[in-house]
């Protein structure tokens, strides 16, 4: 009701976001415990007079109720400060060759059919592509409620065992590649950059990204000269917006460098060692010579290599969450 609330319209609108999305989460709570006081007075009414089909109903009620507060205790241990925020994810070829640069594509497509289950948005800002097959280097946003806080748990090096479709000798072959992920802080986070720190280039569009990117002559590569930070967006329709994402990316990946520094001065000071980067292999596809999906920090494994490649990381995400809250993960494949 403040007079001046919409004179920043940016800031108006992400604070009904906020007020929405805390509204929608206080109405889910509201619902569950109206339920089951319906159905706990059901049960004192059937305790005095038994009724074999009402019984039966109000049975056939509880499991749907406990899985919605089994997601919902989940939902719970996203508690970082940016967790409930839209997520940045950029996947990298590392090692490997064609293989790892299919390998790259192969967790894009993953990423994306994870986020579409979830019923995210997502939009690819860059895409270029292999040389043979497959990508170098990708950036999407995925746009959802605890997007960041799901898909951190992702950020590391990830490695596929598997014979290469692309060797004639149809050998073994190890494939790597890098996953990052940075939350969307520039509606948030004050995060100034001077004019004359950043270097623009324009070019034409490039890559195999089919109706996500626009191949004019718009797409825009910024450069961060003090931290060497290059970002580029080449999906937007007009060099302006462009400019635009490519200025709320580098805003992100400096908070996120800046934040770090903040974690590391701390952990210092209280004598922990600080991992630098996410360098560490966090998890391994093997394909040949048996089929399994592990991740080395919680331990976890999945047989099913074929259901977790088409979006079903959601195990390994909750296995993590327990692991970071002192738990063990439950869930089964």
């Amino acid at each position: 009701m403040a007079p001046d609330f919409w004179s920043d319209n940016r800031k108006a609108q992400s604070q009904m976001q906020q007020l929405n999305a805390l509204r929608e989460e206080i109405s889910t709570w509201e619902g569950l415990a109206t339920q089951l006081s319906d159905l706990h007075g059901l049960a004192e009414l059937l305790d005095e007079e038994p009724d074999e089909e009402m019984q039966a109903e109000v049975a056939q009620s509880l499991p749907p109720i406990e899985e919605q507060i089994e997601k919902l205790q989940f939902a719970l241990m996203l508690s970082g400060e940016h967790d409930e925020r839209d997520a940045i994810v950029s996947i990298h070829a590392g090692s490997g060759g064609v293989d790892a640069q299919d390998w790259a594509e192969m967790l894009l497509r993953m990423y994306l059919r994870w986020a579409e289950q979830h019923r995210f948005r997502t939009e690819i800002y860059d895409y270029s592509e292999g040389e043979e097959a497959g990508l170098k280097s990708t950036t999407v946003e995925i746009r959802g409620r605890y997007a960041f806080g799901y898909l951190r748990s992702e950020a590391g090096t990830h490695r596929l065992i598997r014979l290469s479709p692309f060797d004639a000798a149809h050998r073994r072959q190890t494939s790597f590649a890098k996953v990052e992920v940075i939350p969307d802080v520039e509606s948030s986070i004050e995060i100034t950059i001077r004019p004359e720190d950043i270097e623009v280039d324009t070019y034409r569009s490039t890559g195999a990204g089919g109706q996500h990117v626009n191949k004019t002559d718009s797409a825009v590569r910024m450069r961060h000269i003090p931290s060497g930070i290059v970002v580029t967006c080449q999906n937007e329709r007009s060099q302006i917006q462009n400019r635009e994402v490519a200025m709320k990316l580098l805003k992100a990946r400096l908070y996120e460098i800046e934040l770090k520094k903040r974690e590391e001065e701390t952990a210092r000071l209280k004598g922990e060692h600080v991992q630098a980067d996410f360098g560490t292999q966090i998890r391994s596809v093997t394909v040949h010579p048996y089929s399994i999906v592990k991740d080395h920090r919680t331990n976890f494994e999945m047989g099913d290599t074929e259901r977790y490649l088409s979006g079903d990381v959601d195990p390994f995400i909750y296995a993590y969450l327990q692991d970071k809250a002192g738990g063990v993960a439950s869930l089964e494949e």
